[in-house]
């Protein structure tokens, strides 16, 4: 019988891409993919450590894996254990540690710790240097496939762990891209989304080739029906003709998911973030004119040192003008050797919880409101069948609303439907054929 893993991940889109590729190359090499909460021969924890939360969920579940199993060798990778190996190590089940990179060769370590126990575990985390780490997908779990383009980030933002467990941009050459997405749309995916840790930086490595060429390849030779972008800052859209190539793409979503993370220029130049509200405020203004019904989301952090209310009365102000369909609110962690955690006026933890509540109500009102627009207007949306429940199928539009809409004899998941908004329930958009 072949040896069984169970993998489990923590953090970002990037991070569920990368177990993807992890879990093809176990079974590559013999083992079978089993649910990580079974009695499973080996577990594989990808970490995050974005907030002191990750951390400590990146700890409970390497302690869960060796919980369900004693004897099975508990094999840990991602961002957590790049900037920890050495705690990690000490956990109890631990038998190998890698980091931001060399995740390819976790089904050797895997192998190795099960064909003979070490006294120690192995770990291989070395610098984040050498370029983009080979590695793809053949096929995805669900008719949405994510495709990693780019790793690493230069931005160097005041608050953020990342890019010390990251390392610098490194991108996936344009050829491999383009047949990475051309594997996927065989083998059934309808909606590529392209992802990096700072995915507008695609191509600072690379000669002369940027983000907006590889979509504008993508749109000539690939067979995707429709491609998405990843979370990018919003900087990216200020450079000279970045809006208008944007615009000039029939397969490219109407949707951007933007780094906000304040709507205070006094907290963005805190968090070093290379834009200010204008900026932001203008190139939303530019796309919305030249792509129809284009919608936003967005990131927003709050109570970052020296956030009086204020400052994030503006922040509140901003994230209502800018009607985002969908807002992500963090509350700001402290994160060590990062320049923001040494920053005098700290806020205090309930005043963080009670001002992230705040936003969250707005987001709920203003998403109410958005969608309420798209019920009046009653123009078809496009959606993807994704989830089946009861009688009623469940997708993204085209803008990245979540579509209900009822089950007709002989859907099929992964079908694109065109359906008429007609009402609105709790952040879904109910749509009739």
């Amino acid at each position: 019988m072949p040896y069984t893993v169970g993998l489990y991940t923590l953090g970002c889109k990037v991070s569920q891409y990368e177990t993807e590729a992890i879990a093809e190359a176990f079974e590559g090499r013999g083992f079978s993919v089993r649910d990580f909460d079974g009695v499973c021969d080996v577990y594989v924890i990808n970490t995050c450590t974005v907030t002191a939360e990750s951390d400590r969920k990146s700890r409970q579940m390497i302690r869960r894996a060796h919980h369900r199993n004693p004897h099975a060798p508990v094999l840990v990778t991602g961002c957590y254990a790049q900037r920890n190996p050495d705690a990690i190590s000490r956990l109890p089940g631990v038998c190998a540690v890698t980091g931001s990179r060399d995740k390819m060769c976790l089904p050797d370590l895997a192998l190795e710790c099960l064909r003979q126990q070490p006294a120690a575990p192995l770990t291989r985390v070395g610098n984040l240097t050498g370029g983009f780490e080979p590695m793809s997908i053949s096929h995805a779990p669900r008719t949405r496939a994510y495709v990693k383009i780019q790793d690493g980030c230069g931005c160097r933002c005041a608050y953020c762990a990342i890019p010390y467990a990251r390392g610098p941009v490194c991108s996936k050459p344009a050829c491999q891209v383009l047949e990475e997405v051309n594997r996927l749309c065989a083998a059934g995916s309808r909606e590529i989304v392209l992802t990096g840790i700072e995915t507008a930086a695609y191509g600072a490595d690379l000669d002369r080739f940027g983000l907006t060429d590889l979509l504008e390849l993508l749109e000539r030779e690939s067979a995707a029906e429709r491609l998405r972008l990843g979370s990018m800052s919003p900087d990216y859209l200020m450079r000279t003709g970045v809006i208008e190539r944007l615009a000039g793409l029939n397969k490219l979503a109407p949707h951007l998911h933007l780094s906000v993370q304040s709507g205070s220029d006094r907290i963005l130049r805190a968090m070093r973030r290379r834009y200010l509200v204008t900026h932001m405020r203008s190139a939303m203004a530019q796309l919305r004119a030249q792509i129809p019904g284009i919608q936003f989301t967005a990131d927003v952090i709050v109570g970052f040192p020296g956030e009086d209310e204020e400052m994030f009365a503006e922040t509140a102000a901003f994230l209502e003008e800018a009607r985002f369909l969908q807002l992500h609110v963090f509350v700001y962690s402290r994160r060590a050797g990062t320049p923001a955690a040494d920053f005098p006026d700290q806020v205090p933890e309930e005043v963080k919880h009670e001002r992230s509540n705040r936003l969250a109500a707005i987001g709920q009102k203003t998403r109410a409101e958005v969608l309420q627009e798209m019920v009046t207007a009653a123009r078809p949306v496009s959606v993807i069948l994704e989830t089946k429940r009861g009688s009623v199928w469940h997708g993204h539009s085209a803008a990245y609303a979540m579509v209900e809409t009822p089950a007709q004899t002989g859907d099929s998941q992964g079908d694109m439907l065109s359906v008429v908004p007609v009402g609105q329930r709790d952040g879904i958009l109910l749509c009739r054929r």
